[in-house]
């Protein structure tokens, strides 16, 4: 199997404000496309990459929130998935995100979610997820509503990102 990088989009991109469509068939090309997803992932380092963030209109990410040295990998590939239900209870976790490189900013999320998706098999899982992989699942899920984690921050400190976002992207763009 042939495995390739995807590149990743950066914000702003009118790309990443736009919901994703619901995957109606499992293909070869949808698993290939996981595949690569999941190796931009661990390539970039990153623990969530949603299609979007690669270009791509379909409801799918993946993840792997196991980063600690000698920590067995666990790779999640979900098409279509949504949160079922959401604990009153908060976290706030520093998130980042692969499309906003080198920017960090405290998030507050719900500290648990049930989570139902369809995995690269075609079968409907559905987990409880807690700590920073329910972070990374709403995050991850957020992408494929069009959201960014910036757009959970005050609007002065979103703008201010999203000028340092423009100055990268320019002086990437000249090099």
């Amino acid at each position: 199997m042939i495995r390739m990088k995807r590149n990743i989009l950066l914000h702003p991109d009118p790309r990443l404000k736009k919901a994703a469509k619901p995957v109606s068939d499992l293909s070869d090309e949808l698993r290939q496309l996981a595949d690569d997803m999941l190796e931009t992932m661990y390539d970039a380092p990153g623990i969530g990459l949603a299609a979007p963030q690669v270009g791509l209109s379909d409801r799918l990410i993946v993840l792997d929130c196991r980063k600690e040295e000698g920590e067995t990998p666990r790779p999640l590939v979900m098409f279509n998935p949504r949160v079922l239900s959401s604990s009153d209870e908060t976290n706030v976790y520093e998130e980042g995100c692969l499309s906003i490189p080198d920017q960090f900013a405290d998030v507050t999320r719900p500290a648990e979610v049930d989570v139902e998706w369809i995995d690269r098999d075609g079968t409907l899982r559905r987990e409880t997820f807690d700590k920073l992989w329910a972070t990374c699942v709403q995050h991850e899920i957020d992408h494929l509503d069009g959201r960014l984690f910036i757009d959970h921050l005050k609007p002065l400190r979103r703008q201010m990102i999203t000028r340092k976002m423009v100055k990268l992207k320019r002086e990437l763009a000249r090099e």
